[in-house]
């Protein structure tokens, strides 16, 4: 696995690391890194079991707490991404934080506070030490915050009460309860270096608490009193199977005498955010201490920016037409995250130039559809939403979102230039998109409104077909002058799929009549050939070579066909293998529903050996088309929150009245509108609590054959080639030793060193030995390298160029050897594409920087001898020019 693309936030708090250039968003099971600076995203490659809830970053930046919607926590390494520990807190957590010195953290779950000691101090066996329970709010508890020196710590909770604890035991400090709000605590901070406290409650209202004690002031508690406290506390009501530590129990109204001598709090102002007769909900806050500066999310989309104590307002803007979910600022102060769940967006605001510096949203509801481009740079995927993306591949970013059409994306697909991308809708539209200015150039539609539900394109790009749901018929249009050129009637039921082959003008398309039926571009369309099924045909595929054609049909079978001849060559029965789930509210068993089941979409992998199919489970196969066998299986998620993914019921959820799953709890929840009426519910009585369901709607192999990917209920997912360390020889002698290379080397004996280095196939040594070769001398090497090693030294090259700094030299290397070598590699080029491919992508991504980069630096010394020669100075005008020639050079043999 190596990315989740196409989802950027779902639920959860989002957290910036300790330097403040990137952000660790919570995506489903997962969790996301976005790396602002170098603008990259990676995925972590580990998963909860069900959606994460909060995510809790140590100070130091190292460790990350992820606690879930059961309580399960894993302890990760943010260095080593990896799981560490696993813990679990038996209930719901609403949020976890560390305190800023990195020793405890605290949780809050149901109407308590636990205080652990933080793990990896110590080197202790047990990762989570329970210290201390503090009770004291009523009603669940919802928010914390640490004082900068760790002494203390406030706790918000739904009663509308704020509750500051000390994290040791104080003689002046042990508990202090603060009210004075008419809703749920949203979040409550502490001023920097004090024990002044800010409040926010939902109903927009903040509170400033002063406190007549400094931290300083907080005198620890005597030993003896301790003890006598502690005996006098223990009373038998609580019976936990956990070990509890010491606890704390916090009174409402404490009495006379154990105030005397206490920290006291007053109130000293109370800011409302609305204005009069507003009702706008207040959901998510966060403050920078150092620059005071206090950023509110609404209910409806919109942010305010205050500085307090003053509450002076900065700015007040509107990102989003749904709830904030969650903000975050980092340490600078200079950026805030915004997380929306509703539409899944993250954005990242700089809100002292007011600019965005991130702004992703994935597809509303689920994807559909994906594409490759034919370098294998960019992925394109259309959703039910009607949107389009594109997405990059080497930063996981989307930079471009197509919202032409007026209902859902069924097919998207790139043309063979690769600056095209088409897609079909239900709307009765095919559009086609230009990636060079971004726009909607042609819109295909037939004569009678139809829902097109597949999408092809012929291999030069000029030819495009559509097949309709409800006409039966394929219409065919060009897409030179965007008229309709042909409707093809033959099939009798609506339109499955259609797929060109690769190397003749032949049309394939199968529809649930039982048919797959080929056309003859060249014969004025005529049927050449009728495959006939016995159940109705979901998916076509041509092999890359164009030689062979697979078919999944609705009974679960994959068939084989070589269509010159119309023979079926090979069938693989897949059905056991997609292994369904079973869903909750699901009669019958999995076993049983899966034999209605089937894969309802194919791919070819780039060299045309193996074959991806996926359906309506968490599963996707890679079959061997030679052998017909299941090579390998996936396990697309391991997130619970999704249904359909276990084979059997729990039987716990079972009553004698059926399924737990049935009742439907979700009466609103906290995103509901409050009816404001005496005795009645809260929340929106027609709010319907669901569970996705998981499946695999789309699978599609990347031409460079390093990488597939998959559209899923979770997202776009990519699983590739491993770049670990696996040590994987080649031809291996005994005298292959990697000292035996390097003395090859030094005797200059260059070919022969680089063919030892690729038998021991050690990446880092084929890089010590390719790049002590002298410039001048590769000609020489590449002109006497064996063919077998020209393959592997062009996938090497290709793979260099994604870090390597040595440009000219690799480019040198390149060149040689598809110049020396081109007729021969010719011969074999379907073996090789995928490798060119993947070289090609290298290069072009370097020629897209540099060409850039040359083009500014021109115009900057282009300006420089404007400015010089206005003010009358004498400066050479030759060097300059010198300086052009050579960048020109430079750029001419980038192309």
């Amino acid at each position: 696995f190596s990315g989740l693309l196409g989802t950027v936030y779902r639920r959860g708090n989002l957290s910036f690391t300790r330097d403040g250039n990137s952000l660790l968003s919570p995506v489903g099971n997962r969790v996301s890194l976005f790396d602002l600076k170098n603008n990259k995203c990676e995925t972590l490659p580990l998963a909860t079991r069900l959606n994460i809830v909060c995510v809790g970053l140590s100070p130091d930046g190292s460790l990350a707490i992820l606690i879930d919607e059961e309580g399960a926590a894993l302890l990760v390494s943010l260095i080593g991404k990896c799981v560490i520990h696993q813990f679990y807190f038996h209930k719901p957590v609403h949020s976890v934080s560390f305190s800023p010195d990195g020793k405890k953290f605290v949780i809050t779950k149901d109407n308590l506070a636990y205080l652990y000691h933080a793990p990896g101090k110590k080197r202790e066996f047990n990762a989570f030490v329970l210290d201390k329970t503090y009770y004291g709010p009523y009603d669940e508890t919802t928010c914390i915050d640490w004082t900068d020196d760790s002494k203390c710590f406030a706790v918000g909770s739904k009663d509308m009460s704020t509750w500051v604890f000390g994290a040791e035991r104080w003689e002046n400090l042990i508990y202090y309860s603060l009210g004075g709000h008419k809703d749920i605590i949203v979040a409550c901070f502490f001023e920097e270096n004090s024990l002044d406290l800010y409040t926010i409650s939902q109903d927009a209202a903040l509170c400033v608490w002063q406190c007549d004690t400094e931290l300083d002031g907080l005198k620890p508690m005597p030993p003896k009193d301790a003890a006598k406290e502690e005996s006098a506390e223990e009373n038998d009501e609580e019976l936990l199977e956990e070990p509890k530590g010491e606890e704390i129990h916090g009174k409402d109204h404490p009495d006379e005498q154990e105030t005397r001598g206490k920290v006291k709090y007053s109130r000293v102002a109370k800011y409302f955010f609305n204005k009069e007769g507003d009702f706008n909900n207040l959901t998510s806050a966060a403050y920078h201490k150092k620059t005071h500066l206090l950023v509110t999310g609404f209910a409806s989309g919109v942010f305010h920016l205050h500085e307090l104590p003053d509450f002076n307002l900065i700015h007040s803007l509107s990102i989003s037409d749904q709830r904030i979910a969650s903000i975050s600022i980092n340490c600078t102060g200079d950026w805030i995250a915004f997380g929306c769940s509703g539409l899944g967006q993250l954005l990242v605001w700089e809100w002292q130039s007011e600019s965005y510096v991130l702004k992703q949203q994935g597809h509303f509801n689920s994807m559909v559809s994906v594409a490759y481009s034919p370098d294998g740079q960019y992925i394109v995927t259309g959703g039910e939403d009607g949107k389009v993306k594109v997405w990059n591949t080497s930063s996981s970013f989307c930079f471009v979102t197509f919202t032409e059409h007026t209902s859902g994306v069924t097919a998207v697909t790139f043309t063979s230039t690769g600056y095209v991308i088409l897609s079909a809708s239900l709307d009765g539209t095919v559009r086609a998109f230009d990636l060079h200015r971004y726009r909607n150039f042609r819109t295909f539609t037939s004569p009678r409104p139809s829902q097109f539900s597949c999408l092809a394109v012929d291999s030069s790009g000029e030819i495009v077909s559509a097949g309709s749901q409800d006409s039966f018929e394929i219409f065919i249009w060009s897409m030179q002058s965007g008229r309709l050129l042909d409707v093809l009637a033959g099939h009798e039921g609506p339109i499955s799929s259609l797929s060109f082959n690769p190397t003749k003008c032949l049309l394939a398309s199968a529809s649930w009549d039982k048919t797959v039926k080929l056309w003859d571009m060249l014969d004025s369309w005529r049927t050449k050939e009728t495959l006939i099924m016995n159940s109705d045909v979901l998916v076509v595929a041509f092999r890359p070579d164009g030689k062979e054609l697979a078919v999944a049909a609705l009974n679960g079978q994959i068939t084989f066909w070589d269509h010159e001849n119309a023979v079926q060559i090979g069938s693989i029965e897949g059905r056991h293998d997609l292994q369904m789930g079973r869903k909750e509210l699901d009669k019958i068993t999995a076993k049983q529903a899966a034999k209605g089941k089937s894969f309802t979409t194919l791919c070819y992998s780039a060299d045309g050996q193996s074959i991806l199919a996926g359906g309506l489970s968490k599963f996707v196969c890679i079959y061997n088309v030679k052998e017909q066998i299941l090579m390998k299986k996936f396990e697309i998620s391991c997130n619970y929150s999704l249904d359909a993914m276990e084979e059997y019921l729990d039987r716990r959820k079972m009553t004698e009245f059926g399924s737990m799953a049935l009742i439907d709890e979700g009466g609103g929840g906290e995103d509901g509108v409050a009816i404001p009426l005496p005795g009645v519910k809260r929340g929106d009585m027609s709010y319907r609590h669901f569970k996705p369901e998981i499946r695999v709607t789309c699978v599609r192999f990347s031409p460079t054959g390093r990488s597939w990917a998959a559209t899923t209920t979770e997202g776009l997912m990519i699983y590739s080639l491993d770049a670990g360390l696996i040590f994987d020889p080649f031809e291996l002698d005994i005298d292959v030793t990697p000292s035996n290379i390097r003395k090859t080397l030094h005797q200059k004996e260059y070919t022969m060193a680089i063919i030892m280095a690729f038998k021991l196939n050690e990446k880092k040594l084929i890089q010590e030995v390719i790049e002590t070769v002298p410039s001048s001398e590769v000609d020489v090497v590449c002109s006497s390298l064996p063919d077998l090693y020209v393959e592997k030294l062009l996938e090497f090259l290709a793979s260099a160029f994604e870090s390597s700094c040595h440009l000219e030299f690799y480019l040198i290397w390149a060149h040689k050897l598809l110049m020396l070598h081109g007729q021969k590699l010719k011969t074999r080029s379907v073996k090789l594409l995928p490798v060119i491919q993947f070289l090609q992508k290298s290069i072009q991504r370097h020629f897209e920087d540099v060409s850039k980069l040359c083009e500014w630096n021109i115009y900057n010394i282009k300006y420089a001898l404007a400015i010089s020669q206005q003010r009358g100075m004498k400066r050479l005008a030759e060097e300059t020019s010198v300086d052009e020639e050579e960048l020109d050079s430079d750029s001419d043999y980038l192309m």
